[in-house]
């Protein structure tokens, strides 16, 4: 199956239960830790509820079926009167990687980012996962002016 049979599209309460288990297995998958799903979907139903803060963009298969999806964060940035869009929470089903889903959900981003007048898209990554730098690169994104710090509470 090659991407002419995905639709990506902003994220519904529809879509509440996959973006939970995508988050659920993602966490999983990268770093071995094991979240509750009932607090990762009360997290999911809050965003969504919050459309000001930011919103989920989701890629369906042929059949409609929810298969990937990604968060977008809205940071406000008094240097450009604007937002800066932070894609966070992305998670591509395994039967549906390297089939150019991702590429098409940051198209979607990208596209109404500069509808939308959005300053910037950014995201952050980790240091070891040198398949996603290749995939970020090669959409045009750099890491040339941040190193990203954090105090986990």
């Amino acid at each position: 199956m090659n991407d002419d049979h995905y639709s990506i599209t902003t994220g519904t309460v529809d879509d509440a239960a996959p973006i939970a288990a995508f988050q659920v297995a993602m966490a999983l998958e990268t770093e071995d830790y094991a979240l509750d799903p009932e607090t990762v979907r009360r997290g999911v139903d809050r965003m969504l509820a919050m459309p000001d803060r930011g919103f989920y963009v989701v890629a369906r298969d042929g059949g409609g079926t929810t298969v990937a999806s990604l968060l977008v964060l809205k940071e406000w940035s008094d240097w450009r009167n604007t937002d800066v869009w932070w894609v966070h929470s992305l998670y591509v089903a395994p039967e549906h990687r390297r089939r150019g889903v991702f590429r098409r959900m940051m198209n979607y981003v990208e596209e109404r980012a500069h509808h939308d007048n959005i300053a910037g898209i950014r995201l952050y990554v980790e240091r070891e996962n040198h398949n996603a730098k290749a995939v970020y690169s090669a959409l045009g994104m750099t890491n040339e002016h941040y190193e990203l710090y954090e105090k986990m509470l």
